[in-house]
């Protein structure tokens, strides 16, 4: 499982990468492995607000629907549109071609809450 060091991670399997004053958010690579094949994502609008642990969109493969939890509080400044076209960059390219928004934090410290690499890790060899 690829799980980059820099990263934030939510329970939900969201990623999320510190950019200045915005975070970079997406799917984990554990999550694109687990639904499979991507055909659609439903993503929000820039301008948009998205709030802790709520619904921002969602992921469609040929196996399921998935929904998409925000890792914080904050308003998206950007979306991924390239994803429209090409939502296969979610399992080809998780932490770099298929981030999903970028969002202007309400408060960066919400992220002492999200986990490390090595937390997110852990979280899966309990469930064993």
């Amino acid at each position: 499982m690829n799980l980059p060091e820099e990263l934030y991670y939510s329970s939900e399997h969201e990623w999320v990468k510190v950019e200045g004053d915005f975070v970079r958010i997406g799917v984990t690579d554990f999550a694109q492995s687990e639904l499979g094949d991507i055909v659609f994502c439903e993503l929000p609008e820039t301008g948009d607000d998205v709030q802790t642990g709520e619904k921002f969109g969602s992921i469609e493969s040929i196996k399921t629907v998935s929904e998409l939890y925000s890792p914080i509080n904050g308003k998206v400044v950007e979306v991924n549109e390239e994803l429209d076209d090409s939502p296969e960059f979610v399992n080809e390219s998780p932490y770099e071609k298929a981030w999903m928004i970028v969002v202007e934090p309400a408060n960066m410290s919400e992220l002492d809450e999200l986990m490390t690499a090595e937390q997110y890790e852990e979280m899966f060899s309990k469930d064993d």
